[in-house]
């Protein structure tokens, strides 16, 4: 069994979706002078590799803490999207060559390769997924979308940051689950029957958490 870190690390100062809180570290307490290490950690629920829960954009989307464990555990199926455009879509018919392979219980996997940017202005534009392809993926029954992106949708789009995310009203809509800023996903790819895991903090009542995502295979 091969595991795979496919999650960036987290410190303060890295990137962040922009207007989120930034990440700050600083000691709470120190071996010297109070016995123990313990650190102080300042960010956001959409801090570096993380997973979005419905209540994310709907008022009466379920919380975190109150989705199906199934949810953040399951068979990945990665979709090569590589060498895309810089702010280009990526429509059904890119994801033909895995579209048999989609079904409930499936992680979809968009390897656009682009966490080859995080930290850089460039992630910012990244490629992302049309929403005809993100119902056609949802009606095959999948729950769960990971990127390697900052965003399935267009970071900006019509002058806001928000975009309208309809990507994520799709899919979080449907009672899924988005996992945003994986990195690695090439080796996630290279698995034989790759299982992605992706369990997050039990924050009560929260829109999302970061994660530790990893792949599982041979």
């Amino acid at each position: 069994m091969r595991i795979v870190d496919l999650s960036q690390p987290v410190h303060a100062g890295m990137q962040v979706y922009p207007g989120d809180p930034e990440v700050s570290t600083a000691p709470a307490a120190t071996l010297e002078r109070d016995g123990v290490n313990v650190l102080a950690l300042h960010s956001g629920s959409h801090t570096g590799t993380h997973v979005d829960a419905p209540f994310h954009v709907l008022a009466d989307g379920a919380r975190l803490d109150e989705l199906d464990l199934g949810l953040f555990h399951g068979p990945a199926v990665t979709a090569d999207v590589l060498d895309r455009a810089p702010g280009s879509g990526i429509a059904w018919a890119d994801l033909a060559p895995v579209a048999d392979r989609l079904g409930p219980g499936v992680v979809l996997v968009l390897h656009t390769g682009w966490s080859a940017h995080f930290g850089t202005p460039a992630y910012l534009h990244h490629p992302w997924l049309t929403p005809d392809a993100a119902e056609r993926v949802v009606a095959t029954g999948v729950r769960a979308l990971a990127v390697d992106t900052l965003n399935p949708d267009p970071t900006f789009s019509t002058g806001s940051t928000t975009g309208g995310l309809r990507v994520h009203r799709v899919v979080l809509g449907a009672g899924g689950v988005i996992v945003e800023n994986l990195t690695n996903v090439a080796q996630l790819a290279s698995l034989a029957d790759p299982v992605l895991s992706f369990f997050p903090l039990p924050l009560a009542g929260a829109d999302g958490a970061p994660v530790r995502a990893v792949g599982l295979g041979t």
